[in-house]
């Protein structure tokens, strides 16, 4: 019986030492941690991406309404031509209208602006030389008083007035040169009432005598008018001064701590703007500028020439900020993120298996367009009194992808690396049991949340769009950051590259237009 127990004993240390001679074998000839081979990544190429900020712009109506007061001049006068008339060299006659304030309103045809007008058309003479024997006439012209006394050198002078009613209207149809510059396609339309007097017998229209003379003299001032507006540059000054404002580098800060801070060029390139519309308060310019956007090391200073042209585009969305980011992450952050999700993590988490394993380190190896997953575990068998453990290293294949709705990057595809099916040697069939463990553990915890990378971006960005604010009395210029979410995901054999999309709002008002 003792002799039993003492080949049992033998046995047992023998079988003990087989199994930590098998175990420090494995170790030692690296049977253990056979890491696959790599495929080769593609550097990620340098990338720029595309940016927009459109912006309606509304001139409100009130503020040409206050132009048009300013600058229009309130007396109109004139005399017309009366070399062709018989009996008429001596007879001074003139006209003259004011204007009353104007109203602007927004019709089919365009932009309206009315004014009522009011004056006077007057006439005065005397007869001399041959028609000296016509003063009983100048009764007739003139309809009161009396004809000259005999014997008197001089006709008595006379005088005939009428009232001037009417109103004029300018019609404007404005459009957008290429050139940067406003063609106001102003019209005019001039309406004069009825009314007539006499002279030499003659019955004269007022609308007829006043009326081509008030459109030569409306006309010359609204070709004025016109001129100036079209040769005015102000679209194009304050197109110039936002086009500098947005040519710059804006702090993004780091990625990941101990990393240095990154920059986003903003170059613009391209301006576009649609023709002008109207609504009931407001002439409405749309004005669109297109940049490319890259992420640099250190601050740069972009060159950004001014485009001499103007591109004309059909309406578009307005009042829309679109800014893509591309952020570089370096793998060593992401392994630090996803080593923080899973060291500790035990499989089976029951631990009801016959094999239990904990995860001591995660180390990630890009290969073609999947990761290499390598994970370093201490595993334990639990159904023997012996309690047999070693260390092992899985290689598992995964893919990352950006999940959009919780903004994280997740691997999917996950699967075993055949070399890795005798990582755990002598541990046999009960380590392998708890290999699908294993591969939900990942795919529940291998995520890397990038929310805090995109909440960094988004407070720089919001600070830059927050720059073009513009309150004045003449100008209000209103932009903010709504959105950012990550929207692509690429990686080389250093980087992981998430590109997030900023989204914002941008308006302005011109409230007052400065006298010039």
């Amino acid at each position: 019986m003792h002799s039993h127990w003492r080949k049992i004993a033998i046995g047992a240390v023998i079988g003990v030492v087989a199994i930590i001679g098998a175990a420090w074998s494995w170790k030692w000839l690296g049977l253990g941690d056979r890491r696959p081979a790599l495929a080769e990544v593609k550097p990620l190429a340098p990338i720029t991406r595309s940016s927009k900020i459109i912006a309606p712009v509304a001139i409100a109506l009130t503020a040409i309404r206050e132009t048009m007061e300013r600058e229009a001049p309130h007396d109109l006068s004139g005399k017309p031509d009366l070399s062709s008339m018989p009996f008429m060299d001596k007879i001074d006659m003139g006209w003259s209208v004011s204007r009353g304030p104007f109203t602007v309103e927004p019709r089919r045809e365009g932009l309206a602006i009315s004014t009522a007008l009011s004056g006077t058309m007057r006439a005065s003479g005397q007869l001399s030389g041959p028609a000296a024997g016509l003063h009983d006439l100048l009764g007739n012209l003139f309809g009161s008083g009396s004809a000259p006394r005999d014997g008197d050198s001089q006709p008595e002078k006379r005088d005939q007035r009428a009232d001037i009613r009417g109103d004029v209207t300018l019609i404007a149809r404005p459009a957008l040169l290429p050139e940067w510059r406003l063609e106001p396609n102003l019209t005019s339309q001039v309406t004069v009432a009825d009314a007539s007097f006499d002279m030499m017998g003659m019955k004269l229209s007022v609308p007829q005598q006043v009326k081509p003379l008030l459109e030569q003299a409306i006309n010359g001032q609204v070709t004025l008018l016109q001129s100036q507006l079209r040769a005015d540059p102000f679209l194009e000054l304050a197109a110039r001064e936002k086009w500098a404002q947005m040519c710059r580098s804006i702090s993004l800060g780091a990625t990941a701590p101990g990393m240095p801070d990154l920059w986003l060029e903003l170059r613009p390139t391209r301006a576009f703007a649609a023709q002008p519309g109207l609504d009931q308060n407001s002439v409405l310019l749309t004005l669109g500028v297109e940049a490319e956007t890259r992420i640099v090391p250190n601050e740069t200073k972009p060159d950004c020439p001014f485009p001499p042209q103007l591109n004309i585009v059909p309406q578009m969305e307005q009042g829309q900020i679109s800014i893509a980011v591309p952020i570089d992450i370096p793998f060593t952050e992401v392994n630090r993120l996803m080593e923080a999700q899973l060291k500790g993590k035990t499989f089976p988490e029951d631990k009801s298996g016959a094999f239990n394993a904990t995860i001591q380190s995660v180390n990630l190896a890009p290969s073609g367009d999947r990761l290499l997953i390598s994970v370093a575990v201490r595993a334990n068998e639990t159904k023997t009194w012996f309690g047999f453990g070693a260390d092992a290293t899985i290689h598992v294949w995964g893919r990352p992808v950006l999940d959009r709705a919780r903004q994280t990057m997740r691997l999917n595809d996950i699967t075993l690396d055949v070399e890795s099916e005798s990582a755990f040697g002598m541990l046999g069939a009960a380590a392998r049991a708890a290999v699908p463990y294993l591969q939900k553990v990942l795919a529940d915890n291998a995520v890397v949340d990038l929310a805090p990378i995109a909440d960094n971006a988004r407070r720089n960005i919001a600070a830059a769009v927050a720059d073009f604010r513009k309150r004045t009395d003449s100008v209000r210029v209103d932009a903010e950051l709504v959105d950012l979410r990550l929207v692509d995901l690429e990686f080389d054999a250093k980087t992981v590259r998430v590109i997030a999309e900023a989204e914002g709002k941008a308006r302005a008002a011109v409230l007052k237009l400065d006298a010039r």
